[in-house]
């Protein structure tokens, strides 16, 4: 098992509101204790960057990321201005999370092609590039913060996006299941397929296996009163999980103590270290943070 990094917990925000609305929210996510506020990239959600802009206003601590736009969307010389301005306005707590985009309706809006999966990383992995070798010269302006740009987080499930992330990001963030082809159904992975995934990407990262910080998305925080609503929440379950799916990697059931013990097993069974949870789930989550520390 490769050197374990420190626990972090973030919480991924995406409900629209007025200023001083996102401003509470993020105060209040600070003061639970999340170390990272991340900012979802749907049309229907407000905009990332100035998202994350008056995130910093209202904190002082936290980490703020992208989690995570999608990236088709978006110009990669242009992307990288935006980038480099918002590190500058938040004093460099910034984390760049980058997808290829699943949502087909969302690429239909916008009338933007909606491209193979294959090619949606190719896209994708064009924007890294780009990104790196700006950043990189000492020239280009404005200036990020953070030397060679904010940390990179690429999310996905498939081979060839864990390629790619295996190759670029410092955080590897795993979904916990796949989109159907229209993305707009998700399918949770069980035991199994998790345990195949991270092994996939332990033998692509070779010696940045130390190096990079693994994260996976907790689809849902549910307390035992909950339980018996499992079923109604997802359907189907994966193969063998409907005794026991509290064992989902990317599920949370039970007390706080229950789940920070399973935040434990999964750190020792996977190697994730840094969990997401969505904003529904920040009060419910915030105990068990309480639990680790």
């Amino acid at each position: 098992m490769p050197l374990q990094h420190p626990f972090r917990f973030g919480v991924n925000m995406f409900v629209p509101g007025s200023r001083r609305e996102w401003s509470a929210k993020c105060r209040r996510a600070e003061e639970l204790g999340f170390d990272v506020v991340g900012v979802a990239d749907h049309l229907e959600f407000s905009a990332p960057f100035p998202a994350m802009v008056l995130a910093a206003e209202a904190t002082e601590r936290v980490r703020l990321s992208t989690f995570v736009l999608n990236t088709p969307f978006y110009n990669p010389v242009l992307l990288a201005r935006e980038v480099a301005s918002t590190d500058q306005f938040i004093d460099g707590r910034m984390e760049l999370g980058l997808g290829a985009g699943y949502v087909k309706a969302e690429f239909d809006t916008a009338e933007i092609p909606f491209l193979s999966g294959g090619k949606r990383v190719e896209q994708l992995e064009r924007t890294v590039t780009t990104l790196r070798s700006l950043f990189k010269d000492t020239e280009y302006q404005p200036r990020p913060v953070q030397p060679s740009g904010p940390p990179l987080l690429i999310g996905g499930w498939g081979d060839r996006l864990l390629r790619l992330a295996a190759t670029h990001a410092d955080i590897i963030a795993f979904t916990g299941g796949w989109a159907n082809t229209t993305g707009d159904v998700l399918h949770l992975a069980g035991i199994a397929q998790t345990e195949e995934r991270v092994a996939y990407v332990r033998g692509l990262l070779g010696d940045r296996a130390d190096a990079v910080e693994l994260n996976i998305m907790v689809q849902q925080v549910i307390p035992p009163a909950e339980r018996s609503a499992i079923p109604d929440r997802f359907d189907p379950l994966p193969p063998n999980a409907e005794d026991s799916p509290e064992e989902l990697p990317s599920m949370l059931i039970g007390t706080p103590t229950e789940m920070a013990q399973q935040l434990k097993e999964r750190r020792e069974r996977y190697g994730f270290t840094y969990f997401t949870v969505m904003e529904y789930n920040m009060e419910n989550f915030a105990p068990v943070i309480a639990a680790l520390r």
